[in-house]
């Protein structure tokens, strides 16, 4: 199936999803879109599977978990249609948490991942924007992956450091100087130091400055302490 060139045309639609209300709340909501043509509605994988067989269509609204259906559930079964309708865009509307399978369903190449949770009128923007070929990321979802990316980045300097090494990298790039620490820890200036010296060659940090943005792009530190970078930079 191939995508109509002409953009005058109605955008040939179906929507799935295994909960009736939704799918009807789904109808009516979409029915207000303009330029937007229902051509099928399924429940299922198999439903989804033959409506896409049956009618020549342009995008299909789908939810991620439709169980009972014979072309597999979750990524299983957008990952089959996608191969059997390339050309079809996808716009997935799932209730789905785990940041792992989101990633993975965006790297299916769908047009669209947006959460039930979201606002409902950015459906429409989701589906615009995947209708011009751009990968569109609902708020909810880009939340969820950001916080499993910070995690992911929190727990490989866990890994790295040692508690003491982290407790005092920490400190620093929040802006109190080494004498401050000490006193705080109730540890000499000079285990501080070196403690900190330690902390930046592991991580490859060559300035107090790499520091600060290190801490922040990996959630040590609030990215919005302006005062701390500037007595870090005082420091230097």
């Amino acid at each position: 199936m191939n995508i109509r060139k002409d953009v005058t045309l109605p955008i040939r639609t179906i929507i799935a999803d295994d909960h009736p209300l939704v799918l009807l709340a789904m109808e009516n909501l979409m029915s207000g879109f303009p330029n937007i043509e229902l051509v099928g509605k399924a429940t299922d994988s198999s439903e989804l599977f033959a409506e896409a067989q049956r009618v020549e269509c342009d995008l299909v609204v789908m939810d991620l978990y439709m169980p009972g259906g014979t072309h597999g559930d979750g990524v299983e079964m957008v990952r089959r249609f996608r191969e059997r309708h390339p050309d079809v865009v996808v716009v997935v509307l799932t209730m789905e948490v785990a940041a792992e399978v989101l990633q993975k369903a965006i790297g299916l190449g769908v047009g669209a991942v947006i959460s039930k949770r979201d606002r409902i009128d950015l459906i429409h923007v989701a589906i615009v924007t995947a209708l011009a070929r751009e990968c569109y990321i609902g708020p909810a979802i880009r939340a969820l992956l950001a916080e499993a990316t910070l995690s992911r980045r929190i727990d490989y300097v866990r890994q790295v450091l040692s508690r003491r090494e982290l407790e005092v990298l920490t400190h620093y790039a929040s802006g109190r100087g080494v004498t401050e620490i000490a006193l705080r820890l109730g540890r000499s200036v000079k285990t501080i130091s070196a403690q900190k010296c330690t902390a930046m060659r592991k991580l490859s940090l060559q300035s107090d400055a790499d520091l600060f943005r290190f801490a922040v792009e990996h959630g040590l530190v609030p990215g919005d302490q302006s005062g701390a970078e500037g007595r870090m930079a005082a420091r230097a």
